[in-house]
């Protein structure tokens, strides 16, 4: 009789694949997070401290739970974050990296630029897994900070946990929301002005303080950075009046005047991007509920930036309530037809009835619809992701036995598989959008972007396109700047970086090679510079 020997390799794979609450998770095309607590219970506030470890052997390459942790390997505090989602069954977490010595350890995860400050979004509510990451996208593309996603698959204390999407959350810091940094003594002069992240949410997890609308009782303004226990009064005195005379602008006589009205206190195109955003995907949580807004020094433009985007888990069709999942309507009148909760703030309906801010946004909408917000662009992408999740989605459902039964909020009809999911999601867009070609008011004079973006783009040009071995890069600079360029996989992976250093005023010319040794499709080429980041899409092809 032969004797059978079992490696510790094999006896940990057997352990794994008998203890995830019966999914059998030996191996996964997506990274593998684990996590254990060492016995210690997770709880909303405070964090408690954990080890964590990732798995992640490149892109293409699988990972197995017996590899080592080669994309991170230490200690994290972790805690449940979110409002209503931390009551679902599948827990997000809220995590930071940290020494021995429990300070906050900034690194890299997953290619994403190294912090400390991190979320595990658990997807149970938004039964394709990808709402946020195709919110997130879209919002990157159109210039806009939003934060990176990275899907994996995760096991906390030996029980499997499903899909989640580990991503970056909005904070102040060079590669997340870019403002001055505000410090205790920063209290006069431009170094009073800036940087400030205010939002209008809910008042659970972290609360840290907030001031009243000026005009209206049903919102507040909350402090996000600086959190409001680390401002100093004449800090919390500044923003709350610049936020003051920003709204008496906007519903003043005068609102729409170019010296006096409410332009002398905005970045009117962020408030277009996040408009047409929070439309496209008729987000029931739009402009009332995590919304953010931010502010640099004077110096550094002084004006109020709407966003960064963030919780778009019941948009694209993903709520049964308050019109939610209709293709026709206008998020901004949410107030209008479904009040009693919080509202809208006043100002964001108010900006559409000024002409010159619809002409702009008709002219940006015109040209994000040959572009980012080209269906058949966003259709591919969708199917890109549905391919990637094809297998991790199958255990994901086996742990969370909900496909084709109804979870809060789900719209009706319930689609019967996963794949019906993703077939629902992209025929509600193919009617959402025509219904806003046809309704967005305004008429477009001159297509495109604004300003230096303008130019810049204009400037831009790819060829051949499609390609299927070089393309060629031809751009302008109009100032001195740093240069990159990024080649982008429909999953978000950045698979080439060039960096071109700092370069004068002037036209150049770029070759990218190597398209020959990358899959067929639709990828995005990124060019950075210090003033804007323009993407084109390109296509691969024999």
């Amino acid at each position: 009789m032969r004797t059978k020997y079992f490696s510790i390799t094999a006896i940990v794979g057997l352990f794994f694949s008998i203890n995830l609450n019966a999914q059998v998770l030996t191996s996964s095309n997506l990274p593998i997070i684990i996590i254990n607590t060492n016995g210690l219970t997770i709880v909303d506030e405070p964090k408690i401290v954990a080890d964590m470890g990732i798995i992640y052997n490149g892109v293409g390459v699988r990972n197995n739970l017996t590899d080592s942790f080669n994309n991170y390997n230490g200690k994290i505090g972790i805690e449940y974050r979110g409002s209503s989602s931390q009551w679902m069954p599948q827990k997000p977490y809220g995590i930071r990296t940290q020494d021995l010595q429990g300070l906050a350890l900034n690194v890299s995860l997953l290619g994403m630029p190294a912090d400390n400050d991190w979320a595990l979004y658990a997807p149970y509510d938004d039964k394709t897994c990808i709402r946020n990451i195709l919110t997130f996208k879209i919002g990157r593309e159109m210039g806009q900070w939003a934060p990176r996603t990275v899907l994996c698959e995760l096991v906390v204390n030996g029980s499997y946990e499903g899909i989640y999407v580990l991503m970056e959350k909005v904070k102040k810091g060079n590669n997340r929301v870019n403002i001055s940094k505000l410090d205790l003594d920063d209290n006069a002069g431009d170094s009073l002005t800036g940087g400030y992240i205010i939002k209008v949410d809910k008042t659970t997890g972290n609360f840290g303080g907030s001031f009243p609308s000026a005009y209206y009782n049903n919102y507040n303004y909350q402090y996000h950075y600086p959190d409001g226990s680390d401002m100093t009064v004449q800090q919390k005195v500044y923003i709350k009046q610049f936020v003051d005379s920003f709204e008496n602008a906007m519903y003043g006589v005068n609102f729409a005047d170019t010296l006096v009205g409410y332009k002398k206190y905005i970045k009117v195109g962020s408030f277009i991007d996040f408009m047409i955003v929070n439309e496209i995907s008729r987000n029931v949580d739009g402009y009332r509920i995590s919304s953010y807004l931010h502010k640099d020094k004077y110096s550094k433009g002084g004006n109020l930036v709407a966003g960064p985007l963030w919780d778009f888990n019941l948009a694209w069709w993903n709520a049964d309530y308050c019109r939610g999942f209709m293709v026709d309507g206008w998020m901004y009148d949410f107030n209008a037809y479904c009040g009693g909760g919080l509202d809208v703030p006043a100002f964001w309906p108010k900006l559409m009835t000024d002409s010159n801010y619809n002409n702009r946004l008709r002219c940006r909408w015109d040209w994000l619809r040959t572009k980012t917000l080209d269906l058949n662009y966003l259709d591919t992408y969708i199917d890109s992701l549905g391919n990637y999740l094809n297998e991790a989605q199958q255990r994901h459902f086996q742990r969370w036995p909900i496909i084709g039964i109804y979870t809060w909020p789900n719209p009706s009809p319930i689609p019967t598989s996963y794949q019906g999911e993703l077939d629902a999601l992209k025929t509600w867009n193919h009617n959402r959008f025509p219904w806003l070609d046809d309704n967005w008011p305004g008429t477009c004079y001159s297509v495109g972007l604004d300003g230096d973006d303008k130019a810049l783009e204009s400037s831009l040009s790819v060829y051949p396109n499609p390609s299927n071995s070089t393309i060629s890069m031809n751009y302008f600079l109009s100032a001195k700047s740093k240069v990159s360029i990024q080649l982008v996989n429909a999953l978000g992976e950045t698979i080439k970086t060039i960096d071109l250093g700092e370069q004068q005023p002037g036209s150049y010319q770029k070759n990218i090679d190597g398209l020959d040794k990358i899959s067929n499709g639709v990828y995005l080429l990124k060019l950075s510079t210090n003033q804007s980041v323009i993407t084109k899409s390109i296509v691969k092809s024999e």
